[in-house]
């Protein structure tokens, strides 16, 4: 037989080679079997948010307070607290993220007093509900009288369609600003001016500490299921409890007084907009509707506030050149006369007055519009144009 050389002896039961004779022959094996790869996991999409923000860092010291004045001066008046020493400058940060149905306003001011007075809430329309979250320091808030004290742990809830002043400490807050008709109750009307604690006001603090970490985060899809979450966390925290309260209704649809808010601004230039179109509109007897409005004059009293303050806010705005009888038009009135005297008896004074916004003396000095800041005024329009959509 020929000689084909040395035989090969088999490697020994559990030494090397014998490991490495089964290690090739399992991956002729797993040649033979491919493992099936797993597809890449999808990327997240894309952060749509980009925050707004503005700080008094870039002002020099002795212009810093004045233009912190200037930013906040379309939602509050801001002044020093009356026995606050000199200080040679107002260190402050602003930051607003706009989610469409919602924005979310990040904090930091030293200690200072705010106002917003009935000229103001006259003149911007906006009636928003505020909801206030404290990170650190303390805040005191005055509505009709009535004092909200805001520390950590707490939700202040407030109307911007309210006068309200009050002072802050050094502070930190996380603020809400949403439109009205957001926020609803069928059976409990929310109060003004309220504090909310608790174990859901806990519960909703969480989750807005969660949101604000990945606010920079969130893409298109995520915002309105964020907004409408946010909305039932705070209607949980508002509405009575269904242990105390058995018979009390969830929030399922608009009572009547925001249905009606709703059609009279959806209409308010209408010559039509009458008690009966309302009644007809809304499917709701004159009977229900007149006890409904019975507090605030009634419907007809109702429906030329609404036009009035529209008017108001249009003679306010400096930009707005038109003429006076054109806005009373716009407005919905027919004469000239009626607009007159119907506006000077609700304001005590005329509309021809109400073209002069007066500098609210304790400003001390004319504050200049912030200069040198991209899109200075963007959080005012932010907030004139939230929710507007929801209103047409």
């Amino acid at each position: 037989m020929p000689d084909n050389g040395p035989s090969r002896a088999a490697p020994p039961p559990g030494s090397e080679g014998q490991r490495a004779e089964e290690s090739k022959t399992t991956g002729i094996e797993r040649r033979r079997f491919p493992r099936e790869e797993k597809p890449p996991e999808p990327l997240p999409p894309p952060s749509v948010l980009k925050p707004l923000r503005f700080t008094t860092r870039e002002f020099e010291p002795a212009r810093q307070f004045s233009a912190w004045q200037a930013y906040m001066a379309p939602l509050v008046d801001v002044r020093l607290p009356d026995s606050a020493p000199p200080q040679p400058g107002f260190i402050a940060d602003h930051a607003a993220w706009n989610l469409g149905g919602m924005l979310v306003v990040q904090q930091t001011a030293p200690a200072h007093s705010f106002l917003r007075l009935e000229a103001k809430v006259r003149s911007s329309l906006m009636d928003h509900w505020h909801v206030m979250v404290v990170r650190s320091g303390r805040t005191w808030t005055e509505v009709d009288g009535r004092v909200c004290h805001g520390e950590a742990g707490k939700v202040e809830l407030r109307t911007l369609g309210h006068p309200f002043r009050g002072r802050s400490t050094d502070a930190q807050i996380l603020s809400l600003y949403l439109p009205r008709e957001l926020l609803y109750l069928t059976s409990t009307e929310i109060k003004n001016n309220t504090t909310l604690s608790g174990t859901r006001t806990t519960l909703l603090i969480d989750y807005l500490d969660g949101l604000e970490e990945k606010l920079a985060q969130l893409s298109e899809t995520d915002l309105p299921h964020v907004v409408q979450t946010v909305r039932d966390m705070i209607l949980t925290c508002v509405s009575p409890s269904a242990a105390d309260h058995p018979s009390a209704e969830l929030p399922s649809s608009p009572p009547l007084k925001e249905r009606v808010f709703r059609f009279v601004q959806a209409n308010l230039t209408a010559d039509d907009l009458t008690t009966e179109r309302i009644c007809r509109e809304l499917g709701v007897s004159r009977t229900r509707l007149y006890q409904a409005f019975e507090r605030d004059g009634g419907v007809h009293h109702y429906i030329q506030r609404r036009r009035l303050l529209s008017a108001h806010a249009a003679l306010s705005d400096a930009a707005n050149r038109q003429q006076i009888i054109d806005i009373a038009f716009a407005a919905g009135f027919s004469s000239a006369a009626h607009f007159s005297r119907a506006f000077s008896k609700e304001f005590g004074y005329t509309p021809r007055e109400a073209r002069h916004i007066v500098v609210p003396s304790y400003l001390g000095q004319a504050v200049e519009p912030v200069s040198g800041v991209e899109g200075a005024d963007s959080f005012d329009k932010w907030l004139r144009s939230l929710g507007h959509r929801n209103r047409d």
